[in-house]
């Protein structure tokens, strides 16, 4: 397999728009660092159903197995809701971090100086938030079996089962504690111990996770209803989160909304470090906007950041684009999503522009 190769998902809706300006960063990262990356683009979601009718084509899975990173843009749309659930464009998501076990979700969320107003949050409530929610992606109640339609004497009724294994939730722990002892060395898991057994399973595991291998992290515990209280009252109380496939689905988008907009937010997919990880803008397609130049192409940015950092260790070159981001914002260019009233806002194609020619100088 050739080295630096990274396989782009562009997916449906503004996806194709957003991967455009990312490459656009990319090749002002090769040029400036003298790297060389081979690009490939494969099918996935909407699209793939059209062209291939499969959300997931087996010749995107071939892609997989010779790629080092996969970068994803967006999946999904309108035009595909009525598909019957097992062909909607999100059942390709889900099996494409299967097929790459992809068991835990990185998401920072990180609040601009520059956008502290832009949050629906007091500016003394949300400036300097820097939070990093870890969700268990393979697990849990999405995936547990039983599941689906039934009859309950005589009745309809319709089951999922939430599960979780010792060996799960270990994995998922220390990946969580790794990314504390980069940082503070503050952990919080978020359960519901108090109703469910398979939360005070998981909390049972990660107590004795912690004590046996990361004596150095201060553990808290957390119900997630306590949880979504606290990130809207005090955000800075926290640093690294980590929780349940389901309550991590819930707790990572709240957050992301602390810092003024979705669309300022990336993601890593990540394994064992044996199959490539996944780098992904946690927002979705937006089709409402697609084709209008009105995407914000930060997340998708900042997502690739994230892969340099994860799949090829150049975190120099990471930090170099977060800080380009952040430059730009602070000279005041805005797409129409983070626009504040009686600013102009630019399109998806001039915020990559000013990205790229920022690392520049």
């Amino acid at each position: 397999m050739a080295e630096n190769r990274i396989l782009l998902l562009p997916g449906d809706g503004i996806g194709p728009e957003i991967t455009k300006e990312a490459l656009k960063v990319l090749k002002v990262i090769e040029k400036i660092t003298n790297t060389s990356f081979e690009i490939k683009e494969a099918l996935i979601g909407g699209q793939a159903i059209d062209d291939k009718g499969d959300p997931l084509p087996i010749e995107t899975i071939n892609e997989l197995k010779q790629t080092n990173a996969v970068l994803l843009a967006a999946i999904g749309g309108y035009k595909w809701d009525n598909l019957p659930n097992e062909q909607k464009p999100e059942k390709g998501l889900l099996r494409l971090r299967k097929e790459l076990d992809a068991f835990v979700n990185i998401r920072p969320a990180k609040v601009f100086s520059a956008l502290a107003d832009a949050s629906t949050l007091k500016r003394e409530v949300i400036n300097g938030v820097d939070i990093l929610v870890l969700r268990e992606l393979t697990g849990g109640i999405y995936f547990g079996n039983p599941r689906g339609v039934s009859s309950i004497n005589g009745e309809s009724a319709c089951l999922n089962t939430m599960i979780y294994k010792e060996e799960e939730i270990k994995r998922i722990v220390k990946c969580a504690c790794e990314q504390a002892m980069k940082r503070s060395k503050k952990l919080c898991s978020v359960d519901k111990a108090n109703v469910l057994e398979v939360s005070q399973f998981w909390r049972d595991i990660t107590i004795q996770t912690v004590k046996n291998d990361y004596s150095e992290i201060e553990l808290t515990h957390m119900y997630v209803d306590n949880a979504a209280m606290q990130l809207i009252r005090n955000p800075k109380q926290f640093d690294v989160i980590v929780t349940s496939n389901l309550f991590g689905d819930i707790l990572s988008d709240e957050s992301a909304m602390l810092t003024g907009s979705i669309g300022l937010l990336p993601s890593a997919s990540i394994g064992d470090g044996s199959k490539p990880g996944i780098f992904e803008p946690v927002h979705g397609s937006a089709p409402d906007i697609a084709g209008q130049g009105k995407a914000n192409p930060i997340a998708m940015i900042l997502s690739l950041a994230m892969l340099l950092d994860n799949a090829f260790a150049m975190n120099k070159e990471a930090k170099l684009i977060q800080n380009a981001v952040e430059k730009v914002l602070k000279q005041g260019h805005r797409t129409s999503d983070i626009a504040e009233e009686g600013v102009t806002p630019i399109s998806t194609s001039q915020m990559g522009d000013k990205i790229a020619e920022t690392l520049i100088l």
